[in-house]
């Protein structure tokens, strides 16, 4: 680890000398590479350095053990002792800088909801899941954009898709992948019997156009007019898009806008978006996982998550979390659960890391030794 560290720190100073450049700093885009590359290793080199400095106050502070004077020996065992615990805390906050983080988290997203198993329940609880991840953007300061919506008639949504912009935006909300499951009483239900249903969530972070190659050729793009509510427009004017990506057999339709343009230009932000995932997963499959995994079959054995009504209950399989008060959850309160999903992410990438092999002592433990 404290080879690696030592590489980082070098590069560190190696970009800080390119940047004092005068080539360099005429150039804006350069310049901009550069800066974002430092930046990313800041941190880690910051806690290596005061990880070094604080090597060396433990042994100044090792050397004055042996003092005969005692006042100054007993300091001195203070100050090592106070060294030793800040030195602990320093390398469990390097291995935690060094886990490596995903290159997309800073990126915008397309969020996809779709009703699964339990027909109009499940719809019911699509739309309670849209509406939830709004008001969590929302609390965050995010901008929610409605690509495509397909709704039933008494409120609920067959699908969703809608785009979520905001710093960290895929960061927080990848976690959220997967087959949510709802146990509770219909509206419709007359007997008021519990009913199991579910819905499922695709978190897509939005690919930039260089990164997916899309050949205008292989894109069937079919005009339409728009279904559901919304005016006379709908009917007068074929506003709605269709593109279907050949190769893929990947289907995008978009009919939230009035103008045609505009809607082509969100279905094919949801194309490129789908073909990265699909891109990444057959490159790395065990680190961003395949959209069929995201999502399952929507059957309910396949649960991340269940949301238990009549007990005032959530539980997170993954990591076997329970909380209370699914109002407040269902009204965007939900960092808390992303939280403990976070942590147990990094966690288990700390153990991963921990599991390379021992590092070698530095001279300051060697002395405590």
């Amino acid at each position: 680890m404290f080879d690696r560290l030592g590489a980082i720190e070098r590069r560190y100073d190696d970009l800080t000398a390119e940047m004092a450049r005068p080539e360099v700093s005429g150039d804006y885009e350069k310049l901009q590479a550069i800066a974002k590359e430092r930046a990313s290793i800041e941190q880690v080199v910051a806690l290596y350095r005061e990880w070094k400095a604080n090597g060396r106050a433990l042994d100044d502070a090792r050397a004055m053990l042996s003092e005969r004077d005692p006042q100054l020996a007993a300091l001195a065992r203070e100050e090592f002792d106070t060294l030793t615990t800040a030195r602990a805390a320093l390398e469990s906050d390097l291995k935690r800088a060094l886990v490596p983080k995903d290159p997309r988290d800073d990126r915008d997203v397309i969020v996809e909801i779709r009703a699964g198993t339990g027909g109009d329940e499940a719809a019911l609880f699509a739309a309670d899941l849209y509406r939830m991840y709004t008001r969590y953007a929302d609390r965050r300061g995010w901008t929610v954009e409605l690509l495509s919506l397909n709704e039933i008639g008494i409120g609920g949504i067959k699908e969703v898709v809608f785009e979520v912009r905001g710093t960290g935006a895929y960061s927080r909300l990848k976690y959220e992948s997967g087959v949510h499951r709802v146990q509770r009483v219909p509206a419709t239900e007359a007997q008021g019997r519990i009913h199991t249903s579910t819905a499922t969530v695709a978190v897509l972070p939005e690919a930039e156009e260089v990164e997916v190659d899309i050949n205008e050729s292989e894109l069937r793009i079919d005009i339409f007019h728009s279904g559901g509510a919304g005016g006379q427009n709908v009917n007068k004017v074929a506003t709605a898009v269709r593109i279907t990506h050949l190769p893929t057999g990947i289907v995008v339709v978009c009919q939230d806008e009035r103008s045609q343009l505009k809607n082509r230009v969100k279905a094919m932000a949801v194309l490129r978006a789908r073909l990265l995932d699909q891109k990444q997963s057959a490159q790395a499959e065990e680190i961003a996982g395949t959209r069929k995994q995201q999502v399952g079959g929507a059957e309910r054995s396949e649960k991340i998550r269940t949301y238990n009504f009549p007990q005032d209950r959530l539980t997170d399989h993954r990591i076997g979390l329970t909380l209370h008060n699914l109002p407040r959850i269902m009204d965007g309160e939900i960092d808390g659960i992303i939280d403990a999903v976070s942590a147990h992410e990094q966690a288990r990438a700390l153990e991963q890391a921990d599991g390379q092999g021992p590092r070698p002592p530095g001279r300051s433990e060697a002395l405590a030794r």
